[in-house]
């Protein structure tokens, strides 16, 4: 699978080159899977014991206690002479042995057997074609158990195997691998995201995390006991998304989503920063790097890069921004990046970093690279670029674009695209919880209307004017008086064009009909209610 990791990028390989596993689980030493290991290798197994009692046979017996032995030139000739039996004794313990204290061990062996010599991960998929078995069953079984070494060291083996293997995991079986490795990246973070929420409730939380709770290796103490996997799932992650076929199937699964949404919480600077790494390689994809913002990727991370500390952290969100402007293939998605990072305020923080003259070679070039890309789109920039990329981020904010110049010349550029902009934000009006968002949002759909002829009706068939009307009873002040100018707007375009009707019908060059009095009439602040289907508004 090598040749599959990196394209032809000569960056990805150069460092994927220094982040080589053996290296990486040497840094990771000190993560609790690691801890663990160390721990149950010094627990021997008494196989005299499970041979007795029948529960493994006399060949699997011969082999494992020849195996499990601290001679290691003996255990690499055991291991090229007999591969077909080394499969099957261990394949057989993993099946058929219930006690998690010596599958535990069992798993620390093959991991051990496998970090020592990649070839090795062959050997099971040999016996797998041998015997026409499943290859995968055994290890994704273990997945299902409830201690947490079983299964966090089961997926550390399943990674390795699917990456350093030449046969690629089957289709079906990676989406299950890969499905679990994102349910439990979320579910450990929710756990951490409870345990804060506890804290926070007995008026700890906050002081203590502000006051470097962390140790020196990124852990809390609150993460060991509680979140203690999260790194070796995010590790898991890490080796198998350098593979493109394997990228494509963690988008499937809404991978990118899962990842985006740790991110955007609280977790310290190791698990962010191997997370932002699997945003990192999945970028390496042109399809993937023109589709990554849809998912909000460029403001959450703008948001790590203002708060982080760690220059590690810094340097690969540079990295994921210098690719969501390189890799993709459409020139107007990498400039609808570069406007977004432009909105999100990468431009103060590249100053910042400039500023304090790194001494990392690639954190200089990327700085450099991405500011002349952001100040070169500043000057290109239109008003509706600005526009459709804020609202397409998600984050609306009373920015300059708001404004009703805007809208005279732009109301009906929202049409584009089967309405594009139109239903994000109808979108975004069922979906935030964000009161700036909303009363944005409302503004937004009364300016389109006030402006665009047939407005109330697109608004009308696109499902806004009822979550407009919705609005009228958030508990935001902000909110409700947006939405109430929005609604007035609505029923106000409805009125002026009676009023134009009822004009031409009567031929009224002298005074007007009493519907055209109350439409001028509001217009100067008068009150005017609806006599239509439409609940009454009081014009203000």
């Amino acid at each position: 699978m090598a040749g599959n990791l990196a394209g032809a990028d000569p960056k990805f390989k150069e460092i994927i080159t220094s982040l080589d596993d053996d290296k990486i689980d040497m840094l990771a030493a000190t993560s609790v899977l690691q801890q663990k290991a160390t721990d149950i290798r010094n627990q021997k197994v008494n196989w005299q014991s499970y041979f007795q009692s029948q529960m493994i046979s006399q060949e699997d017996f011969n082999f494992i206690v020849a195996f499990d032995v601290n001679d290691s030139q003996n255990k690499v000739a055991l291991l090229r002479r007999d591969r077909t039996q080394a499969a099957q004794t261990l394949l057989n313990l993993l099946g058929h042995v219930s006690k998690d204290q010596t599958l535990q061990y069992i798993l620390v062996l093959v991991d051990d057997m496998l970090q020592e010599d990649r070839s090795r991960v062959e050997i099971f998929h040999e016996y797998a074609t041998l015997r026409k078995e499943p290859m995968w069953a055994p290890f994704l079984n273990l997945l299902n158990r409830q201690d947490g070494f079983i299964t966090n060291m089961t997926s550390r083996i399943i990674a390795k195997i699917a990456c350093w293997s030449h046969t690629p995991m089957e289709r079906s079986d990676l989406h299950f691998y890969l499905t679990w490795l994102k349910d439990q990246l979320k579910s450990q973070y929710d756990a951490l995201a409870a345990l804060q929420t506890s804290d926070s409730l007995k008026g700890e939380a906050t002081e203590h995390y502000s006051k470097n709770r962390f140790d020196e290796q990124g852990l809390s103490t609150s993460e060991i006991s509680n979140n203690e996997y999260i790194q070796s799932v995010a590790r898991c992650l890490q080796m198998m998304l350098r593979i493109d076929d394997y990228r494509f199937a963690f988008v499937s699964v809404d991978g990118i989503s899962t990842l985006l949404s740790v991110l955007a919480g609280r977790v310290n600077f190791q698990v962010q920063y191997q997370l932002i790494f699997c945003l990192w390689v999945l970028t390496f994809n042109p399809l993937l790097a023109e589709k990554m913002n849809k998912f909000n990727v460029i403001p959450i991370l703008a948001d790590i890069l203002s708060d982080s500390v760690k220059e590690k952290v810094t340097r690969i969100i540079l990295a994921v921004f210098r690719n969501l402007i390189e890799k993709p293939e459409d020139a107007q998605v990498a400039k609808e990046h570069c406007i977004s990072m432009v909105q999100s305020k990468v431009l103060k923080q590249l100053q910042i970093l400039e500023q304090r003259k790194c001494d990392d070679e690639d954190i200089t070039a990327d700085v450099e690279f991405l500011s002349e890309k952001l100040h070169s789109s500043v000057q290109d920039l239109s008003s509706f670029d600005e526009y459709a990329t804020e609202v397409k981020s998600g984050r609306l904010e009373w920015s300059p674009v708001h404004k009703s110049k805007f809208w005279r010349e732009n109301a009906q550029r929202l049409n584009e695209k089967n309405y594009e902009l139109l239903r994000i934000l109808i979108h975004l009006l069922e979906t935030s919880k964000d009161p700036l968002v909303l009363s944005v949002a409302s503004f937004d759909i009364g300016e389109y209307v006030r402006h665009y002829p047939r407005g109330k009706h697109v608004i009308e068939q696109l499902g806004g004017k009822t979550l407009v009307m919705q609005l009228l009873g958030h508990e935001d002040p902000n909110v409700r008086y947006e939405a109430l100018l929005a609604v007035q707007k609505l029923m106000v375009h409805n009125w002026e064009y009676l009023g134009r009707q009822l004009e031409q019908d009567t031929g009224a060059d002298k005074g007007v009909s009493k519907g055209g009095s109350q439409v001028a009439g509001k217009a100067h602040g008068s009150q005017v209610h609806s006599t239509s289907d439409d609940s009454s508004v009081t014009w203000l």
